[in-house]
């Protein structure tokens, strides 16, 4: 079972994919919406696996929607505009349906879905989208298992350089950011986050206890992760220290 949800501004747009869809059985309607707002709210309710999702709507259009999304689905983009596909394609949508479009054509969209190309896509505009919100986001992008989610920065107790990407520590989980350190250190608010090496940076609301030895510290966190303070990063502990 596929569970879709479709959103279009227009009725008709609406109810051709529908018609569309009976003939296959294992999509699975669970929702339909009429603008972003309520696109949101019922993407982030069912978690669907896939969207049909029209590009311009009123309150946000299609594009505008991602950054709000718990989760991103699959994605295949209707639009009366041309001008669109590139940027659809950028954040990996399935395909691009042009209206009006035939039955046929709207069968070679959904045969996409079996193709192994796009599983466990990284969505890099919406990632992009997320991270320009405002100069500290509130939530940014990361993979869980073959899903992408959004997490809250303040749920991160520390992060951890992974190569060119980043392991995010919660109280329960870890994930993978598609960013590395340097840019999330850019990102993260530096009230709350300070970088102690250059493959770690932690949130102060963490900290569990600081260990002094000489010429050096460990900082316990909260999960009893130890993270070691480096000589080049030291002041921007000591700084807090009074």
């Amino acid at each position: 079972m596929i569970k879709v949800i479709v959103i279009d501004d227009e009725a008709p747009g609406r109810k051709l994919i529908i018609e569309y869809m009976a003939f296959y059985p294992e999509l699975v309607l669970v929702g339909e919406a009429n603008n972003g707002v309520d696109a949101v709210r019922l993407i982030n309710e069912y978690k669907p696996d896939l969207i049909f999702l029209d590009v311009q709507m009123p309150g946000m259009n299609g594009f505008e929607i991602l950054p709000h999304l718990e989760e991103i689905p699959r994605i295949i983009f209707s639009t009366a505009y041309d001008q669109f596909a590139l940027k659809a394609f950028e954040v990996h949508a399935l395909d691009y349906l042009l209206k009006p479009y035939t039955q046929s054509r709207f069968r070679q969209a959904v045969d996409r879905l079996s193709g192994s190309a796009i599983v466990n896509k990284i969505q890099p505009l919406a990632e992009k989208l997320i991270m320009e919100q405002t100069q500290y986001p509130e939530r940014i992008l990361v993979h869980a298992n073959k899903k992408l989610i959004t997490v809250s920065t303040a749920d991160i107790v520390w992060v951890e350089a992974y190569g060119d990407y980043s392991k995010l520590y919660t109280l329960n989980h870890i994930y993978i950011s598609n960013f590395g350190i340097s840019v999330l250190e850019e990102k993260l608010n530096p009230a709350i986050f300070i970088r102690v090496h250059r493959s770690s940076i932690i949130n102060l609301n963490f900290i569990k206890e600081v260990n002094r030895y000489p010429g050096s510290y460990d900082i316990l966190m909260q999960t009893d992760a130890k993270v070691t303070v480096s000589r080049g990063y030291m002041d921007n502990l000591r700084k807090l220290i009074f």
